[in-house]
């Protein structure tokens, strides 16, 4: 999720870095929005988990920026919704949230990959296509 909600970035120092003509900066899954790409997703063999963590939320504010959720807005979570997990389970929130964290720093250079491996659709191959003819004539 984070690759996808990241909005990738030109090399610094590069002229597309440079140039003030470059369009508004998207997140890739907006991108894929636009060209009418489904984004390929690998499967989720714990969607509970997946499913509290976004409804306590992926990270929170702090300092200057985004930080992983504290162990503070678990407990509220677990208190708010009167249920109670597991230590393991309060861990892998916290871990999974760091991690969410650093793949979306990873994530804004243009060139990274996708942290899954998923076979290339016949219509990100169209999009690939449309782009290099636009670029080479």
């Amino acid at each position: 999720m984070a690759w996808l909600n990241a909005t990738p970035k030109p090399a610094e120092g590069s002229k597309r870095a440079k140039a003030d003509n470059q369009p508004p900066p998207v997140s890739r899954v907006e991108q894929m929005k636009r060209d009418g790409i489904v984004p390929a997703m690998p499967s989720n063999p714990a969607p509970h988990i997946l499913a509290r963590l976004l409804e306590i939320g992926l990270t929170e504010v702090a300092g200057m920026g985004a930080g992983p959720i504290s162990w503070q807005s678990i407990k509220g979570w677990q208190d708010a919704m009167g249920i109670h997990l597991a230590r393991w389970e309060i861990r892998l929130l916290r871990k999974l949230s760091m991690e969410y964290l650093t793949e979306g720093r990873r994530a804004e250079d243009e060139n990274c990959p996708p942290p899954w491996r998923a076979p290339v659709t016949e219509r990100e191959k169209q999009v690939e296509v449309e782009k290099l003819r636009m670029l080479l004539g």
